[in-house]
C-alpha cells in the first residue's frame, strides 16, 4: 500500500481483476467528499459492511471498478480496500495517532 498523502491511497491486490484483455491489480482510492457518500451510511463504511463498500468503491477508484468487479474481489482483497476507505474517514488527530502509535 502506497500513501503519498491522505487524498490518494494505492492498494495491491492479492488477486488481479481479469476484464477481457485488462488486467487490474492495482487500485488507486481518492478520499471520498460528503456528496460521494450519499445514500450510504458512515457508520456501515466504518463497520467495514460489505454492501456500503461495494456501493462507495466505484465512487473513488481509479481505474474505475463496478459493483460487478467489487462482489467477485476476494475477502482479503476486499478487506485492504475497506479500512484504506475507514482510514480516510479519521480526523488528522486520530489518523497521527493512529499511524505513528
Amino acid at each position: 500500500m502506497e500513501k503519498a498523502d491522505n487524498i490518494f491511497s494505492t492498494v495491491e491486490l492479492d488477486e488481479p481483476i481479469i476484464r477481457g484483455d485488462m488486467k487490474i491489480d492495482k487500485i488507486t482510492l481518492r478520499r471520498p467528499k460528503s456528496g460521494e457518500l450519499r445514500g450510504l451510511s458512515m457508520v456501515d463504511i466504518v463497520k467495514l459492511e460489505a454492501d456500503a463498500i461495494i456501493k462507495l468503491v466505484p465512487r473513488i477508484s481509479e481505474p474505475v471498478l463496478t459493483e460487478a468487479d467489487m462482489v467477485e474481489l476476494t475477502p482479503a482483497d476486499m478487506f485492504l480496500l475497506s479500512t484504506e476507505i475507514a482510514n480516510f474517514l479519521l480526523p488528522k488527530a486520530q489518523r497521527a495517532d493512529f499511524l505513528n502509535p
